[in-house]
């Protein structure tokens, strides 16, 4: 069994209550451990809305939190670096969530597997409708 670092969108459909995503990550839970990037942490509270604050927390503090630290920056610098040279664009956030999956040897969980072009990088895509 894998265990999983969770991109942004995989959490916003959590608290957004779709059923299949809850399942899901419970199921994981079970199994496994869940992660998620500090960078992750930080782009949901930006974006959450004031009445889901005490819902939003119990589960941020439910994972465990990687830090970003020296060795996660360069190599997220280099992807970028990597990455730019071939014309792709690698976004700051995404690059420093694929350094983590990559430190620590997750399979990330994203619906944009596009935002993550690393062949090395272990993608578990989701395909919501």
């Amino acid at each position: 069994m894998a265990d999983y670092l969770l991109d942004t969108n995989v959490l916003i459909l959590h608290l957004r209550k779709r059923p299949q995503i809850t399942a899901l990550l419970t199921r994981w839970g079970e199994e496994g451990a869940l992660y998620i990037s500090v960078v992750t942490r930080t782009e949901i509270l930006a974006g959450m809305h004031p009445h889901e604050e005490e819902r939003t927390m119990e589960l941020l503090d439910s994972l465990t939190n990687l830090a970003v630290d020296k060795a996660i920056a360069d190599h997220a610098g280099r992807l970028i670096y990597q990455y730019a040279r071939q014309g792709i664009q690698l976004s700051f956030p995404d690059a420093l969530i694929s350094a983590t999956a990559l430190h620590h040897d997750l399979t990330l969980s994203t619906t944009n597997p596009k935002h993550f072009p690393m062949p090395e990088l272990r993608l578990h895509p989701l395909d919501v409708e």
